[in-house]
């Protein structure tokens, strides 16, 4: 549903205003090349702070408490 509406929001640029709608044409490949980095920093902090919290509740848990 998402790339549908991605694809209408286009088709509706590139009616009013075309040479907005190909310089996003040209540009997204560069910008999703570009936030790869912050994807993966983004992962790394989600498994640290998941590691993070398993370590914490590693007490609790031996002692029988269920989530």
């Amino acid at each position: 549903m998402r790339v549908l509406a991605v694809l209408l929001l286009w088709a509706i640029v590139l009616v009013l205003a075309w040479p907005v709608a190909l310089i996003v044409l040209v540009l997204w490949p560069i910008l999703w090349l570009l936030s790869i980095p912050f994807r993966l920093i983004g992962a790394l902090m989600d498994s640290i702070l998941a590691l993070v919290k398993a370590i914490l509740m590693l007490p609790a848990r031996l002692l029988g408490h269920r989530a």
